[in-house]
């Protein structure tokens, strides 16, 4: 009996994706365990491996495809001895007997039309007090064909505005007119000043005024991005706190480190290390908000935001309290560049406890990143640069860098965010305790 190929829910999260590519092809054997298909999650993109064995007798789904549901059929597996012609056959079309039928009327040319004139709609009305009363072009229209007052009424579109809707209930009697007021006066309105999402989107807005652009389609990733980002910015409440560390113990300490054989630290890779042994000294700042209460984490798991074609993803260095920094230097070099290629497994990069996004290579200063839900915190790290200081009373120059913490204040308050980063200030700036 043929069997039926599912799209597979590749993580917890996922109810649909791309079918990337298809590594088997009809007529194909297939046995169980080998790999018929990528499929491009909103992650990552991940192979598919075959659970039954016999020969793929059709490909549903063709290869770059993308919104197919999980549980959709993709593909049809023939056992032995079956063939893919049963699905090649369809029923004959139904056609009507000739007593039945009848013939066909030729379809009538319609008569030209000449277009009516356009009437501007009347002017904006003035109330009793010579205040404007707002209502829409087609309102007023209307309002002036049936006689209708329009400062008489009482609008029920955005800000009190008079729309077609209130003048036909008007128009229609005292006691229809009277339930459109009632109606309206029920209707929460927008506060004075309050913004209202009527304008056209961003490509809406190009076409009208025929600007030049290029639509890059959304990848799964960039939409997972926008969904969630916007989320966090709505609902997390976010508060940020900034500290300035000296790194120049830091950088003599990574030069030493990076002059023996086989070993190159980058300055994220002590970030990482300090953020996680802070995390374990500040165990509070290491948790999460649920509405059933507060997740405190054992482990300090640090997701590394990396930069890909399709977007931001963020691997996750697990237990990095207990790693040393070759392992963790290890660790990132090969889920960054696994990252990059969208290799990336689910467990890599679901789950975190903490994130740390550093644009210091790209010289930029100091910025403050958007909480990665459920996690309770975020750690912005910008440049390292030269800055005068004052030590021992005098003027000096020392390398500086500035990093911000984002904290979701429904689970870290202030006077733990600030022990945090207390903390990681004294760990990057005495790096020796890092080796402890």
């Amino acid at each position: 009996m043929p069997i039926e190929i599912l799209m597979p829910a590749l993580s917890p999260t996922m109810t649909e994706g791309k079918l990337a590519s298809w590594q088997k092809k009809p007529g194909d054997t297939v046995s169980a365990g080998d790999v018929i298909a990528e499929i491009e999650t909103d992650k990552a993109t991940m192979e598919v491996e075959a659970v039954d064995e016999g020969t793929l007798g059709k490909i549903l789904i063709e290869a770059g495809t993308e919104g197919v549901a999980v549980n959709t059929p993709i593909a049809i597996l023939l056992e032995e001895g079956e063939t893919a012609d049963f699905m090649d056959s369809a029923p004959p079309p139904a056609t009507s007997s000739p007593a039945t039928s009848s013939p066909v009327a030729p379809t009538p040319i319609p008569a030209p039309i000449t277009p009516a004139p356009i009437t501007p709609a009347p002017a904006a009305p003035k109330a009793t007090d010579g205040s404007r009363v707002f209502a829409s072009p087609l309102a007023r229209r209307i309002a002036e064909m049936k006689g209708v007052d329009l400062a008489s009424l009482q609008g029920s579109g955005p800000n009190g505005r008079i729309v077609k809707a209130d003048v036909e209930a008007a128009s229609g009697g005292p006691k229809q007119a009277a339930e459109a007021s009632a109606a309206a006066s029920s209707t929460p309105r927008p506060s004075a000043g309050a913004p209202v999402s009527t304008g056209p989107g961003a490509k809406q807005l190009a076409d009208m005024l025929s600007m030049d652009y290029v639509l890059e389609p959304l990848s799964g990733m960039r939409k997972t991005i926008a969904k969630r980002l916007t989320e966090s910015k709505q609902q997390v409440p976010h508060f940020y706190l900034t500290v300035e560390c000296v790194l120049d113990k830091l950088l003599a300490l990574r030069k030493e480190l990076n002059a023996k054989d086989g070993i190159k630290l980058s300055v994220n890779d002590l970030v990482i290390k300090a953020s996680a042994v802070a995390l374990k000294k500040v165990p509070a700042a290491n948790a999460s908000y649920d509405p059933e209460g507060i997740l405190l984490y054992k482990n300090a798991d640090v997701s590394v935001a990396v930069a890909t074609p399709s977007g931001l993803i963020t691997p996750i260095i697990k237990e990095a309290q207990n790693k040393g920094l070759a392992q963790i230097s290890t660790e990132m070099k090969d889920l960054a560049g696994r990252a990059k290629d969208n290799k990336l497994r689910p467990e890599e990069y679901q789950g975190g406890t903490f994130s740390i996004s550093n644009l210091g290579m790209f010289g930029i200063k100091e910025f403050a990143a958007v909480i990665n839900p459920p996690q309770g915190a975020i750690l912005a790290v910008g440049a390292g640069e030269q800055r005068p200081i004052v030590k021992d009373g005098a003027l000096a120059i020392a390398t500086v860098m500035s990093v911000t913490l984002s904290v979701d204040h429904r689970v870290v308050d202030g006077a733990v965010g600030a022990e945090f980063l207390s903390v990681f200030k004294g760990l990057i700036e005495d790096p020796m305790t890092l080796l402890l």
